[in-house]
């Protein structure tokens, strides 16, 4: 059941990134301005991103859970980077929820975040405890709670790095 759990956190990841892969890069073109007005949200909902910036930043995303997800299929889920992410996970399903009402519409990532995203997190968890390898202590919370936002920023900036330099000769 914990390899489910474990290995549960990158399928589900991936169902969410199919989504955003497929339209980030289009919904930023046609959002990014919106009558003029900087739209709420991380930088990288707020102006136009090239499909090769959002492919770069999924495609790192990935590999931080891949790795998040073969550490807790070692440790039959109780890696504090495994847990950490795993609630970082569903914490960003909720997140794709709030920006979805403040920009009043469609964002990357919200149909699966109800339906895929949110409903594996509270199964995981669930799962973690009963098997008594859940780590519900401040530690966690605290690395989930500097993990994810840094985490973020961190694949979109190197993705704006490698992908938006001018053109050399």
């Amino acid at each position: 059941m914990r390899k489910s759990v474990t290995w549960g956190l990158f399928l589900a990841w991936l169902a969410n990134d199919a989504e955003e892969w497929f339209t980030m890069s289009r919904w930023s073109r046609t959002n990014a301005a919106k009558g003029g007005k900087p739209l709420p949200g991380p930088v990288w909902l707020r102006t136009e991103v090239s499909p090769a910036h959002s492919r770069v930043a999924i495609s790192l995303m990935g590999l931080i859970v891949l790795a998040a997800s073969a550490a807790g299929a070692r440790t039959g889920g109780g890696s504090r980077f495994f847990q950490a992410t795993l609630l970082g996970f569903g914490v960003h399903g909720v997140g794709h929820l709030a920006l979805t009402v403040a920009h009043r519409g469609y964002t990357p990532g919200v149909a699966t975040a109800p339906t895929v995203v949110i409903p594996f997190s509270l199964w995981a968890w669930r799962t973690l405890g009963r098997a008594g390898v859940r780590r519900d202590d401040a530690h966690t919370w605290l690395g989930s709670a500097v993990l994810l936002p840094t985490t973020l920023a961190a694949v979109h900036a190197v993705a704006r790095a490698v992908t938006d330099r001018p053109n050399r000769p």
